[in-house]
């Protein structure tokens, strides 16, 4: 079995790494492509790489290349973790927005929007070249922002599935509170990528008891701690949202944290040089403590469980994905794309039915999925037009005079990866 990750130079893939690894029975790789036109970066990140394969004895060889189209050459799936820019262009997506007012972020917002043109148009030409090369492949989506990136590949008719880890690090922290093994929880995940909310936690299976109502009552304080959200606001709620909806629930606080500390982007900049100058060390084979820090917590569990169930090599048959709607959220649009427990296996991803949403939440999904729409028209096409609209329909924008200012923001900050522009 061949598996390519495109991005395989991140400083993430050693996380990656070491989950193929530990899983080889679930998802025994024969052949493990990483691409990434970064040659230095690769070189470290693949010498670590087939030292960590070596240590715990994987027997699949790993091969490093900047040739995108020798590297998904029958390949079984193909795994997309790349970021546009880099993180420079992660620091202006999280820099300009507040001169506005705004959350600066690099997956909502202006900020989430600006990554979004930069990203959708250079996903779509490698899933051309994937779909030339292999037909059969399938793509899975880790790149950010997930919802808007699947939704372009299953709308041009990619074999996509989009996967986010913010499902199963709930899952395994619920697991620690209620000390059982994390395959007995099964989380009730409703939403869109990064704006999601656990509504019921249940043990053993989806007809299991609710144990969430406990979660709340006897862990409270540790989940509003984790949240960065307050402990009545979960109480009132009787759901735990993702840490997304922070930028929803508390956006003028958020600016304001923003405001006066380092970004996030310098924060994982920082960490990138020193995970490199790790990674360039021949006697380490092993993920370092550090990696914990950067983000992805269980990526690499849940990219081996999702390539594992497409590929009919076993995995869950319940997974928490980036799906088609296709009714499941009935006050949204069949080509939409939820956050949502499914059905995978090689025919791909089908949403298991979810009760009627709140409208408290419901609102706040159709008014996102219609930006998300937006975005993608924007994405596609181009125009200053078309840019506008999007970020004046964004919840978190929504004034003609702030969309306008952060539309001229937008273009001047991502000219070398907006030919239209």
């Amino acid at each position: 079995m061949k598996l390519t990750v495109v991005g395989g130079g991140s400083t993430y893939t050693p996380e990656l790494i070491d989950g193929f690894a530990r899983l080889r029975d679930t998802l025994p790789l024969t052949e493990l492509v990483l691409v990434d036109p970064d040659a230095g970066r690769l070189e470290l990140v693949g010498g670590l790489a087939r030292r960590i394969f070596a240590r715990q004895g994987h027997p699949g060889t790993i091969t490093t290349t900047g040739d995108l189209d020798a590297g998904v050459e029958g390949a079984d799936a193909v795994l997309l973790q790349l970021r546009v820019g880099g993180q420079a262009a992660r620091q202006r997506d999280e820099s300009w927005p507040l001169e506005c007012g705004c959350v600066g972020q690099e997956t909502t917002g202006a900020g989430g929007l600006a990554k979004a043109l930069r990203t959708v148009p250079v996903v779509l030409d490698i899933a051309e070249r994937v779909r030339r090369t292999n037909p059969d492949a399938w793509i899975i989506d880790f790149t950010n922002p997930v919802g808007i990136v699947t939704r372009a590949l299953l709308q041009a008719g990619h074999k996509a599935v989009g996967l986010c880890n913010v499902a199963i690090g709930f899952q395994r922290k619920f697991a620690r509170l209620l000390d059982v093994a994390p395959a007995e929880v099964h989380l009730g995940h409703v939403g869109l990528n990064h704006l999601s909310w656990e509504t019921s936690v249940r043990l053993g299976g989806p007809t299991g008891e609710d144990v969430l109502p406990r979660l709340l009552t006897e862990h409270g304080d540790a989940i509003a701690a984790d949240l960065h959200l307050p402990r009545p606001l979960l109480d009132r709620l009787g759901v735990v949202p993702s840490y997304y909806l922070r930028y929803f629930y508390a956006h003028d606080v958020v600016v304001d944290e923003l405001r006066t500390g380092p970004s996030r982007a310098e924060k994982v900049a920082a960490m990138e040089r020193e995970l490199l100058e790790l990674y360039a060390d021949p006697a380490l084979d092993e993920k370092p403590e550090l990696l914990s820090q950067r983000g992805g917590a269980f990526y690499s569990e849940a990219a081996v469980d999702l390539a594992a169930a497409l590929l009919g090599r076993g995995g869950s048959p319940l997974q928490v994905v980036n799906a088609r709607n296709d009714g499941t959220l009935p006050f949204l649009p069949d080509d939409a794309v939820v956050e949502v427990q499914a059905e995978v296996g090689p025919e791909g991803a089908r949403p298991l039915a979810v009760p009627a949403l709140d409208p408290l939440y419901a609102g706040l999904v159709q008014h996102v999925t219609a930006y998300e729409d937006l975005a993608l028209r924007a994405a596609l096409e181009g125009g200053r037009d078309r840019v506008f609209a999007a970020l004046l329909a964004h919840p978190l924008i929504g004034q003609y005079d702030q969309a306008e200012t952060l539309t001229d923001l937008l273009l001047s900050h991502n000219q070398e990866h907006l030919p239209w522009a």
